[in-house]
Parts: C-alpha cells; structure tokens; sequence
C-alpha cells in the first residue's frame, strides 16, 4: 500500500514537471521586446561637412550593439529633398544596419517638401517602396503613417490614407496594444495647442485623434521637432523624439530605445556622442 501511494505520488511529480515544461513552451506574446526609433538623421543639415553622416553612423553602430527586434526611422533622411549624394550617403550608412534587424522608413517633409505633390509621394515609394505601414509583432500592432499628407496635403491622398489607416486600426480586440508613428507630432504638449510648423492642423489632428481612441491606440512616436517633447490626450500619449542629426533645443543627437511588454510601453532617450 505505502509502496503504491510512493508510485501515485512519483506520478503526480513527473506529471506536474511535464506539464510545467508543455507550459514554458508556450508562445508568450507578452514576453518584453525593445525595438528603436531613430528619427530626423537629415543629413546635410549641419554646416560642419559629414557632421551627420557621423551622428547617423553612432547611431547605426548603438543599434547593432543592442540588436532591438526591429528599427522605425521617423523621417527625414536628408536635408535637400532629392539630393542624390545625401540620398546615397543615408542609403550607404542605412544599409550597416544588422540584417536580422528589420527597418522600416516613413517619410519626413525633407523627403517629400512641404507641401507634396501626387509626383513628390510617387518618387519617394519609387524610393523606398512605400509611405506608410502596418504589422503585428507578438500580438503587438504596429502603425506608420505618411504625416505630410496630414500637414500639408494633397487632400484626395490624405482622405485615401485616413481610409487605409481606419482599416488598418479595425479590430482593437485581436491585439494586446496598438502603436502609432509619424514623421510630424499631433501635439507637442496639449492636444487643443495651436497649430505651428512642428505639429499638425487642429482640425484633422482631432478627427486622427478620435479614431486613435477609439481603435485602441495607447502611444504615438513622431520626430521632426528636433527636440524632446511629451504630451497626453487622456489615455493616449504623445512622444516626440529628438534628432539623430542637429538639435534644435537642450536636447542632444540622440535615439528612443521602446521596450514593450506585460506592463505597457517603457521608452527611454539614448543621447549620442557630441
């Protein structure tokens, strides 16, 4: 009897390690992963010769150390729009990248001008293959959008992209968050600030914001200001992150380092050698 119950209780223990070890195979969605935002490289912006091109590649080289899951650029890849040598440098220095680390681009008002043409948006995909993007990565969805659309037109492609992004941002309950980027911010500070040359219309940027919230997205990276800046909109927050290349503020060259996992979204500003 003894010798039986020690057999039953040998059973229950090599029962309980196996399902234990089923249960550490699991796929674990929540499992914390880090990805990087570089953003606003815009090389030939600082009057020192290739002083971007040296930013760029401090910051190529901090992201194949840390070897994220994936990088975002924000925009912004060079100064003079359709430079062909600032276009072959930022190609050249992009290309060091790891090429287990998938990249993905979005333009900035220096990639397509300040107020785009149908033929600015055509050359820049002809460029980079689109302007804008969508995927899940560990039951995390992911969202790019072209801004300048937003900023400064054509309508009848900012009506076609808002169409695009509203299916794209369908289904909120299939993820467990939803993340949003763009080249110019909503808002810097507060969502009912005026409309400058750093942040978006009042009027689209409320009608972007209420669909954001209703589709359940919980943060929003942007560049172009050159400079840090976080806001909120209720729930919904709003980070803006300083350039690779030259600063326009406090804030040095720099990059985001986002890690996303069981707790939310944690980020942190990576300053780069001056």
């Amino acid at each position: 009897m003894i010798r039986n119950h020690l057999r039953a209780g040998r059973y229950c223990i090599l029962l309980a390690i196996f399902l234990q070890s089923c249960a550490s195979l699991r796929p674990t969605p929540d499992k914390d992963f880090t990805f990087v935002q570089l953003t606003d490289p815009q090389i030939g912006f600082n009057t020192a010769p290739g002083k971007d091109s040296l930013l760029y590649l401090q910051a190529v080289a901090a992201v194949n150390q840390l070897r994220p899951d994936f990088v975002v650029i924000t925009g912004d890849f060079i100064h003079h729009t359709g430079d062909s040598s600032e276009l072959a440098a930022f190609r050249g220095i992009t290309a060091l990248i790891r090429r287990d680390i998938p990249v993905y681009f979005l333009p900035g008002n220096h990639d397509v001008t300040n107020n785009p043409a149908p033929e600015d948006v055509a050359r820049y995909k002809t460029q980079y293959g689109y302007d804008r993007f969508q995927f899940v990565h560990k039951r995390t969805r992911f969202v790019g959008i072209n801004t300048s659309l937003i900023k400064a037109g054509p309508a009848a492609l900012e009506a076609e992209q808002s169409t695009w992004m509203k299916k794209a941002l369908s289904r909120p309950e299939r993820y467990t968050r939803t993340i949003v980027f763009g080249h110019y911010p909503f808002f810097l500070n507060d969502p009912g600030e005026a409309e400058t040359a750093y942040n978006l219309p009042p009027a689209l940027r409320r009608q972007y914001l209420a669909v954001f919230k209703e589709r359940g997205v919980g943060i929003i990276f942007a560049g172009h200001y050159h400079r840090n800046a976080y806001g909120k909109d209720g729930l919904l927050e709003m980070v803006t992150t300083g350039a690779v290349g030259k600063p326009l503020g406090k804030d040095p060259s720099g990059f985001r380092i986002i890690t996303v996992g069981k707790n939310g979204v944690t980020h942190e500003y990576r300053a780069l050698a001056p």
